[in-house]
C-alpha cells in the first residue's frame, strides 16, 4: 500500500528575494506554490511557480524534479498545462509583456514549440471543451476581476472579447475576508491613498523608479480587499466549474471557491458548496490556488498551496487531496486530516474516510542537545509549522528527541525542516521585474540519523540518511508494519548552507492501544452574516478537535482542526445562507464523531 503525507515530499528550490515593494532587501526562503497538475500518457506532472521545471510521478506518491529548458519561463509565476490532442500546451504570468505558450509531445525531454503570445496575463488556465473548442481564463488581483475568452485552436488568438467572469464580494462572502481567520474588511479610499503616501515617504526606492505594476500592487495591499486569482475549470455532467483562489497565500485561510454555469463563459453562480478547498488549521494551513484533475483510474484530486510566510509572504508548499462530485454535483475535497498520512487506495470508494495513521507527538515532550533562545525543544512538537526548534550550532552532534510518554505503534513519521533568516550573500544573478529574484540552481544536500527507543537507553536505527544525496525538507518515513517506540530522536544532521538545523515539526503518527476520546461538547453560534463561534468543552482524553461544517448533516464537506479546548472564531460563512455543525474529538487511539447540530 502507498502513504504519502501533506506537503509533498519533494525539493523546494531556495528563493532569494529582492522585492521592490520590500525595498530590495534580500529574503532567503524555500517556495513552491500554484499548482497545475495533469495526467498524460500514464504519468502524473505537476507544473509549480518556481520550482525550475516540473514534478513528475508514476503513483502520486513519489516525486522527481526535472529541469525546464533554459528558454522556459520558469521565473514567471503560476505556470499552466493542458493536454490538447498530442500536444501538452504550456504558459506562464507576465504583466509585463505578451505572454506566450509553448507546446511539446515530451514534457521531460522535449523539444518545447514556442507560440507567439498576443497579450499580457497572470494567472493562466487554458480549458478544452468537449467539442474540441478552446477558452482561456486569468486574473490575479484585489483589483479587477477573473477574465474568460474563447481562443482560436490555430493561433491561440481570442475570438472576440473577454468577459468579466468572478470579482470578489468579501461583504457577502465570508472566506473572501483577508487575514488570518478571514478577519479584515476591505478599507476606505482615504485609509489606502494614506497608507501608499506613507509606503513613499518610508521605502528607499522613489515613486517614479517603481514599475507601474508595482504600484498598481502596491495599492491593492493597502485596500484589504482579497486578491482573486488561480483560475482552473473543469466539466462534470454538463457543467462547468470555475475554480478560483482567495483571499491572499500569506493566510491561514487561502481557499478555492468555486462557481457553476452551464456554459464556459457564464454567467456563473457562486456554488452551494464554498469554499470547496479550505484547510486553515493543523500544522501546514492553506489550500489555494491550485488545480482539479482525474488519475487513471477516475479519481478526482485536488493539488493546491500551503502557507508557511514567515521568511517571505511567498514562502509555500504544494498540497494533494482527494476531491470529487457529490450526487448533487457540488464539488468538494477532504482537508478533515489534510496533513497526516493518507493512502490512495480505497477513495474512490469513500472520499471522507479516516486517515491512515493517527498523530502521536502532537504536545509531547521534546529535548535536545541545545536549542537557540526563542526556539526551544518543544516548538517541533507544536504542531504549527511556524514554530521551529533550533540547534545552537551546526555540528553534526547535534539532536532533537520526543518521548511520546509510553510506548507505542509507530507506523510513519514525518520529519520537517525549517528555515530561520538565513543571511548569506546571493549565489547568483538576481533577475529583474515585478517579483525579483535569483531561484538557486545547485542540487542541495539535507542529510540526518533518525532513531528509536523504548527506554531511552537503548536505541534502534529507524532510517539513515546522514549521507543521503537529496534535498527533502519535509522528508517522510513509512514503517507499515509498524515498530514499537516510546522515544524517536534525529541526528546528525546537515542541512544546507550550512545553518544550524531547524525543525518545525518532528511528526510521528501510528496507532495507540486505549481507549478513545469521549464525544465532544460544543456549542455553536452564528454571530454575524459571516462569522460562528464554536466553543469547545475541555476533556483530558482529547488530543484535539475537528470542527467540521456545510449545508447540511451530510455534506460537513468543511473542516478547522485546532488543539485546544475553547471558542475557535470561524470567518468563512456565506451570507444567507443555512449550515450545520459537527465537532468529533480525537486522540492517540481514534476518532469519535460529536453530534451534528444546526447553526443558529
Amino acid at each position: 500500500m502507498k502513504y504519502y503525507c501533506n506537503p509533498i515530499n519533494i525539493n523546494y528550490r531556495y528563493q532569494f528575494n529582492a522585492d521592490p515593494r520590500k525595498g530590495g532587501i534580500l529574503q532567503i526562503c524555500r517556495e513552491a506554490a500554484d499548482p497545475s497538475m495533469i495526467y498524460y500518457e500514464g504519468r502524473y506532472y505537476i507544473f509549480a511557480s518556481m520550482t525550475l521545471g516540473v514534478w513528475v510521478s508514476d503513483d502520486l506518491v513519489n516525486w522527481e524534479n526535472h529541469r525546464f529548458p533554459a528558454d522556459l519561463p520558469t521565473y514567471d509565476y503560476a505556470p499552466d498545462v493542458r493536454v490538447l490532442g498530442d500536444y501538452v500546451y504550456f504558459c506562464a504570468s507576465s504583466h509585463d509583456h505578451n505572454c506566450d505558450r509553448w507546446r511539446t509531445k515530451d514534457i521531460l525531454n522535449g523539444p518545447y514549440e514556442k507560440i507567439d503570445g498576443t497579450f499580457p496575463f497572470w494567472d493562466p488556465n487554458l480549458f478544452i471543451d468537449d467539442d474540441g473548442r478552446i477558452y482561456f481564463y486569468w486574473g490575479c488581483s484585489n483589483m479587477t476581476p477573473i477574465y474568460g475568452v474563447e481562443l482560436d485552436p490555430a493561433t491561440m488568438n481570442p475570438i472576440g472579447e473577454k468577459k468579466e467572469l468572478v470579482s470578489g464580494d468579501p461583504h457577502s462572502i465570508g472566506y473572501e475576508r483577508i487575514g488570518e481567520d478571514n478577519s479584515t474588511l476591505p478599507a476606505s479610499e482615504e485609509v489606502v491613498e494614506a497608507k501608499y503616501q506613507a509606503f513613499l515617504k518610508n521605502n528607499p526606492v522613489p515613486e517614479d523608479q517603481l514599475p507601474p505594476g508595482i504600484k498598481f500592487l502596491i495599492r491593492g495591499m493597502f485596500s484589504n480587499k482579497p486578491y482573486i486569482e488561480g483560475a482552473w475549470m473543469d466539466k462534470h455532467c454538463g457543467k462547468y466549474y470555475l475554480q478560483y483562489a482567495c483571499p491572499g497565500t500569506q493566510y491561514n485561510t487561502y481557499s478555492d471557491g468555486v462557481y457553476v454555469s452551464d456554459s464556459p463563459l457564464g454567467p456563473f453562480t457562486l456554488a452551494g458548496n464554498n469554499p470547496y478547498s479550505y484547510k486553515p488549521g493543523g500544522f501546514l494551513p492553506g489550500a489555494g490556488h491550485g488545480s482539479t484533475m482525474q488519475d487513471e483510474q477516475g479519481n478526482w484530486w485536488h493539488t493546491a498551496t500551503m502557507r508557511i510566510s514567515m521568511n517571505h509572504d511567498f514562502e509555500r508548499r504544494v498540497g494533494l487531496w482527494p476531491a470529487g462530485f457529490d450526487a448533487d454535483g457540488e464539488l468538494c475535497c477532504n482537508q478533515r486530516y489534510g496533513d497526516w498520512p493518507m493512502t490512495l487506495s480505497g477513495f474512490r470508494q469513500d472520499m471522507w474516510r479516516d486517515p491512515a495513521f493517527m498523530l502521536l507527538s502532537a504536545g509531547k515532550t521534546a529535548a535536545a542537545s541545545s536549542f537557540a533562545e526563542g526556539h526551544e525543544p518543544e516548538k517541533a512538537v507544536e504542531e504549527n509549522v511556524q514554530t521551529w526548534w533550533r540547534a545552537a550550532s551546526n555540528a553534526r552532534n547535534e539532536w532533537l528527541s520526543v518521548d511520546l510518554g509510553k510506548v507505542f505503534d509507530v507506523r510513519a513519521i514525518q520529519v520537517n525542516f525549517a528555515d530561520d533568516r538565513i543571511d548569506i550573500p546571493c549565489p547568483g544573478e538576481i533577475r529583474p521585474g515585478t517579483q525579483a529574484r535569483y531561484i538557486e540552481e545547485r542540487d542541495l544536500l539535507t542529510q540526518w540519523k533518525l532513531e528509536g527507543s523504548v527506554d531511552g537507553q537503548d536505541w534502534f536505527v529507524i532510517e539513515d540518511k546522514s549521507d543521503a544525496k537529496t534535498d527533502l525538507s519535509h522528508d517522510f518515513i513509512v514503517r507499515e508494519d509498524g515498530f514499537h517506540a516510546r522515544y524517536v530522536r534525529i541526528s546528525d544532521m546537515a542541512v544546507p548552507y550550512e545553518q544550524a538545523p531547524c525543525i518545525s515539526g518532528l511528526r510521528i503518527f501510528g496507532f495507540g492501544d486505549g481507549e478513545k476520546p469521549a464525544a465532544p461538547h460544543f456549542t455553536a453560534k452564528r454571530t454575524g452574516d459571516l462569522d460562528m463561534v464554536v466553543s469547545v468543552e475541555g476533556q483530558d482524553d482529547a488530543l484535539g478537535f475537528n470542527i467540521l461544517f456545510g449545508s447540511s448533516p451530510e455534506k460537513l464537506y468543511h473542516s478547522y482542526m485546532v488543539f485546544k479546548a475553547g471558542e475557535q472564531r470561524v470567518g468563512a460563512l456565506v451570507k444567507d445562507r443555512n449550515y450545520y455543525v459537527r465537532v468529533d474529538a480525537f486522540n492517540e487511539n481514534g476518532i469519535t464523531e460529536g453530534t451534528c447540530v444546526k447553526l443558529q
